[in-house]
């Protein structure tokens, strides 16, 4: 990188977290610390709730999916404008009115402190996991393409998030992720506008999306009820739907954003603005990623995207063909782009037939070339991750973007990155000070729970960086937390669900449940039962089917 690019990385991250620092130090009360003193508006909760959403994950994996596979995986938020008006109407009214820290809190006036423990556990499990992701997926990508040290490379994203969360808490998330934010779209919109003028004369907008139409890149609906397919119509609507709700209405690291508002009506006004800007946003990011394809078809790309993978490779039995394999792809690329003009010139059918054939054979090669780096490093003893889809957007912003735009595109993801885990440990912080040690513990009291919530964030922070340390990912980034969370989350809701509308089910039947569908849960996702996001639907008819099931054979052997 060019000093130029260090400077600005380094200036924008150093602003971020001494600014955040400064402005939201001197919390004294559980109120000012983790509720932020209840003076959040509206606009500052709808941007943190965005960025808590949008990790760097996003901005590194999204553009690499569009541009393997097209616009479809926007269909995944299709069912979030539905979750945030149930959210709006049924979580946050009933949180608002109970004065609740977190959302277990109520599951224990409902029913008992062991369901509330339980669902406090899973919560803690599953965005402990995420949070280690959040560091390890932007630390791995930029430390291969970028020659970093990966463990340093955790610790200072890492360290740069512990130092302003602990010190402020709640408002210091909310307060720097506004910035973070703005720094994010500007980025993003720089980054489009850069790669259509790094596009041959001749190819304005209109040209590039006929050429992405062609590759089969814009097409945003599937209707297909085919279980294997991840991103159908019906599985965004109605998978998402249980997802996003379950995540916007259960989840502490969301629920902690909205209950800083200053009112219900903030609270509420600030998720609808999430709900109105999200899919648009991750439109725009799919939508560079269709454009980073675009601008491929009239310049040559790496075999493999992941640098690693030729560093691998060389020296080996396999060199040999992979230098073939490369020949292949030029070859291939050049017969493409020859056709490329046909595409606007001549009927989009007949030039079709041609591209899906081209872009079969490139598959072939790519695929090829996957299989001999994984031989490679089994040879050599050494983990590579050959799904380069998460190196794509980052390969492209270091080999196109004019110098001083690099630093700022990487000071977005790494931004993005910190938004994202200042959330998650801040959020695991609350509900391990306040569901564990406050709920259990009778030395800790609203006196000194701002100390421990500190030493919990600390002690969060530290774990995301460990596990951070030793992880090793082997799936697209974006889908794999996304798993993760509809492993828990359809049980959770149900859990939720059960405690707001059906009043005869009690304490111990929900409970025997809820551990009933975890474990049928994490055997469905194991044995690959059904794509994930209809995890967060069996999950939640599960745990509500059980839990009355049970009720009834308590009620019939009279048990308490």
């Amino acid at each position: 990188m060019h000093n130029l690019d260090w400077f600005v990385l380094i200036f924008t991250l150093i602003i971020i977290v001494v600014y955040g620092t400064w402005k939201t130090r001197g919390a004294k009360t559980a109120n000012e610390y983790i509720k932020a003193g209840n003076e959040a508006k509206w606009w500052t909760i709808g941007l943190s709730v965005m960025a808590t959403q949008a990790s760097a994950i996003t901005f590194l994996s999204t553009p690499g999916q569009a541009y393997n596979d097209g616009l479809g995986f926007v269909q995944f938020y299709f069912g979030l404008p539905i979750a945030i008006v149930l959210v709006c109407t049924i979580f946050i009214p009933v949180y608002h009115k109970l004065k609740v820290y977190t959302a277990y809190e109520f599951l224990e006036s409902r029913f008992d402190l062991k369901t509330r423990s339980l669902t406090a556990l899973l919560f803690l499990i599953q965005r402990s996991l995420s949070a280690s992701i959040t560091i390890f997926a932007p630390a791995i990508i930029l430390s291969t393409v970028l020659g970093w040290d990966l463990i340093t490379t955790n610790i200072i994203i890492g360290t740069l998030v512990i130092i302003y969360t602990v010190t402020g808490g709640t408002k210091a998330v909310n307060f720097t992720q506004k910035y973070q934010m703005g720094i994010i779209l500007i980025g993003l919109v720089i980054v489009l506008f850069t790669i259509f003028n790094l596009l041959p004369d001749d190819i304005d907008f209109n040209s590039a999306v006929k050429i992405a139409s062609a590759n089969s890149k814009m097409d945003v609906l599937n209707f297909s009820f085919d279980l294997d397919n991840r991103y159908t119509v019906w599985s965004g609507i109605i998978g998402g739907t249980f997802l996003m709700m379950s995540y916007f209405g259960t989840d502490q690291s969301q629920v902690q954003r909205y209950l800083s508002g200053k009112s219900l009506k903030e609270m509420q006004l600030g998720m609808i603005f999430n709900g109105i800007f999200k899919i648009p946003m991750q439109f725009f990011i799919l939508f560079i990623g269709v454009m980073v394809f675009v601008f491929y078809q009239f310049n040559p790309s790496p075999l493999n995207f992941n640098p690693q993978g030729k560093i691998i490779i060389s020296n080996t039995n396999y060199e040999n063909e992979y230098i073939q394999l490369e020949e292949n792809l030029e070859n291939n690329f050049k017969e493409k782009t020859y056709i490329l003009n046909d595409v606007l010139s001549q009927d989009k059918m007949v030039v079709k037939g041609k591209i899906d054939k081209l872009n079969f054979e490139e598959k072939k090669i790519r695929d090829r070339a996957k299989l001999l780096i994984e031989k490679a490093a089994k040879e050599k003893n050494e983990k590579v991750e050959t799904n380069d889809k998460d190196y794509v957007f980052i390969n492209f912003i270091l080999d196109n973007l004019p110098k001083g735009l690099i630093g700022l595109l990487l000071a977005v993801i790494i931004s993005a990155a910190m938004s994202s885990t200042s959330s998650e440990i801040n959020a695991l912080a609350t509900t391990t000070s306040i569901d564990v040690l406050k709920r259990n513990f009778s030395y800790v009291d609203d006196k000194n729970i701002v100390y421990f919530t500190k030493l919990m964030t600390l002690f969060w922070g530290m774990c995301a960086i460990g596990i951070a340390c030793v992880a090793y990912l082997a799936d697209n980034l974006i889908q794999l937390v996304n798993i993760i969370g509809s492993i828990f989350y359809g049980n959770v809701l149900g859990i939720f669900l059960i405690a707001f509308f059906i009043k005869t089910l009690k304490s111990n039947a929900v409970f025997a449940g809820a551990i009933i569908t975890q474990a049928v849960i994490i055997i469905a996702w194991f044995y690959d039962w059904m794509p994930f996001l209809w995890l967060n639907v069996f999950g939640c008819g599960l745990v509500i089917m059980i839990s009355f099931l049970i009720h009834l054979f308590f009620k019939i052997f009279r048990v308490s």
